[in-house]
């Protein structure tokens, strides 16, 4: 069994998957639009003119699954009760990736070291998304 992530950006996912894909290397898979359907969305599922957004993607962020769509298109993403976490090799890295998903997000703790590790930090994207952002301690375990 697997659990991966599905996540909603309410009209903005390309915009996402683009900030995504410069930040941090992610790669869309699979992309499918709403007007690409074979079966056409229940009435009032989907707002006049988003034909053309995502109904569901793949993307590939290092070697991790996440799916994705536009959802209907009604609204503010909200992610709450969870971020994705991030380990990456080395604090250049991790910093990289950090400030990257900071732009025009919020810091909600900066990235530093812990006493769990050399480089932790926490903060929520320009989509709402929440990230921690790790670099495990030498021979440490995930």
């Amino acid at each position: 069994m697997q659990v991966q992530p599905y996540l909603f950006f309410n009209g903005r996912a390309e915009e996402a998957f683009a900030f995504y894909g410069r930040v941090l290397g992610a790669e869309v898979v699979d992309l499918m639009r709403f007007k690409d359907s074979p079966d056409p969305p229940p009435p009032g599922m989907i707002p006049p003119g988003s034909e053309n957004k995502v109904m569901h993607a793949t993307l590939r962020i290092g070697g991790s699954t996440v799916m994705a769509s536009d959802g209907n298109c009604g609204g503010t993403s909200s992610f709450q009760g969870f971020s994705l976490s991030l380990d990456f090799p080395d604090e250049q890295a991790a910093r990289k990736a950090f400030d990257g998903l900071a732009d025009g997000g919020t810091v909600q703790m900066p990235i530093g070291k812990t006493f769990f590790s050399p480089c932790f930090g926490m903060v929520m994207d320009r989509f709402g998304m929440g990230w921690m952002v790790i670099v495990m301690p030498q021979g440490g375990a995930q």
